[in-house]
């Protein structure tokens, strides 16, 4: 399992696409720290920008695109053509002749998909909260190390749940499109809050619960969002595991 493991990580690590959200989930939070950092500031002094021990964290929220193109990767380039000379061949084919018991493969994926989630997280986010208390001083309380854990497993989780989406869509563009517009554009989720607080419990909602105080109408434990989170994402990859299991390569 472990040379499986290592393999799948080589594999990721060649794409291009992989690089893309690995460079992107890296820059991006900081980046964002920093330019946003006078109009931050201007709000916690006029007393608008809500819980301040959110502040450092909520850059975060930007980087997690990266987390997501790397789920989705993992799986869809895959079901990419080999090549000119064999438009119709797909990675996937090889894969398997390699690798024919379907489900060591889902899960030696899933674990690469985790390790390099976390070391993006990892280091987005000492780089993030760093770079926050360095331009805003004590306008803001030092960040919590167990926050900042509890926003590198949301990064993991979130990582995982794209990978998930994508082995049940078997389509990168359908699982971003769904996840990007619905955290960025219109929030099917949050405006279902509105209808139900039940809502609150959908994995895209509940999971910023883990790090964030401040986080819509319903009040949620950190302890209770990351185990309601583990158990979307643990429930969607064995769907999406059996999907995989049963169908053509």
């Amino acid at each position: 399992m472990v040379n499986l493991i290592h393999a799948e990580l080589r594999k990721l690590l060649g794409l291009p696409t992989a690089w893309v959200g690995l460079v992107l989930g890296l820059i991006a939070a900081p980046a964002l720290a920093l330019l946003s950092a006078g109009a931050t500031r201007q709000a916690i002094e006029r007393g608008i920008a809500g819980d301040p021990s959110d502040t450092a964290f909520q850059p975060l929220g930007i980087g997690l695109l990266g987390a997501l193109i790397l789920g989705v990767v993992a799986v869809s380039s895959e079901y990419t053509s080999s090549g000119e000379d064999a438009p119709g061949a797909r990675q996937m084919t090889t894969t398997l002749a390699a690798m024919p018991r379907r489900y060591r493969l889902v899960g030696a994926k899933a674990v690469a998909v985790s390790l390099l989630v976390a070391v993006q997280g990892a280091i987005t986010a000492v780089a993030t909260l760093a770079l926050t208390e360095m331009v805003l001083g004590p306008l803001v309380p030092p960040a919590e190390p167990g926050r900042a854990a509890a926003a590198v497993l949301y990064w993991v989780l979130l990582g995982l749940l794209a990978y998930a989406l994508t082995l049940i869509f078997r389509s990168g563009v359908i699982t971003l499109t769904v996840l990007i517009v619905n955290s960025s554009v219109v929030s099917v989720s949050y405006l279902l809050t509105k209808v139900t607080p039940l809502a609150a419990y959908l994995p895209d909602i509940v999971g910023a619960h883990m790090f964030l105080n401040d986080v819509g109408d319903v009040d949620i434990a950190p302890l209770t969002a990351g185990l309601v989170m583990t158990a979307w994402v643990a429930a969607l990859l064995g769907l999406g595991a059996w999907l995989f299991d049963r169908r053509e390569a």
